[in-house]
């Protein structure tokens, strides 16, 4: 039970962490508002589109995640009332998974992102291409602070789980 306990302790971070995607998307909402409204260069117009798109993007991701933990939470206890032994071994497959995605996707792919998106920051000349590259930059590093807490949960919910999955509880 202790297991069961554990697991849905951490699906239940996992969906208070997914808030922050939204929290964020809705920051990049009101910069957007602010630069249609009172931008009156051309770069400060130019970061209408981009925000917009980057709030976008974090509320799909906010809210699909969102989603997906918040049924994750009501499936735990079925799937451990079942057969715990299969739900234990299923939990260390998903999470072994998960590791492996962020240290492909968050941990390398999003920064080589970042580092492109600097260089067209340097080697462009254009608004348009400034503001959607700094948008980039500052929706990436979002995603990395809230993934890098979701990867360090996770984890330390492996551990966990091993520590007591060995100690048969």
């Amino acid at each position: 039970m202790e297991i069961l306990k554990l697991a849905t302790d951490w699906a239940r971070a996992e969906v208070f962490s997914t808030r922050f995607f939204m929290l964020f998307a809705t920051f990049f909402l009101i910069a957007s508002l602010v630069f249609w409204q009172l931008g009156k260069t051309e770069i400060a117009k130019a970061y209408v589109i981009p925000t917009l798109v980057a709030d976008s993007m974090l509320m799909i991701i906010g809210a699909g995640l969102f989603y997906t933990n918040k049924t994750r939470v009501k499936q735990f206890e079925v799937a451990y009332n079942e057969d715990a032994r299969a739900f234990i071994d299923s939990e260390y497959e998903r999470i072994e998974s998960t590791l492996n995605e962020y240290k492909t996707i968050v941990f390398k792919i999003i920064p080589l992102m970042i580092i492109a998106s600097a260089l067209v920051i340097i080697f462009v000349n254009s608004s348009v291409w400034r503001a959607s590259m700094i948008t980039t930059i500052a929706m990436l590093i979002t995603i990395l602070l809230v993934d890098g807490t979701a990867h360090g949960r996770i984890a330390e919910y492996k551990a966990q789980l091993q520590q007591l999955d060995q100690n048969g509880e």
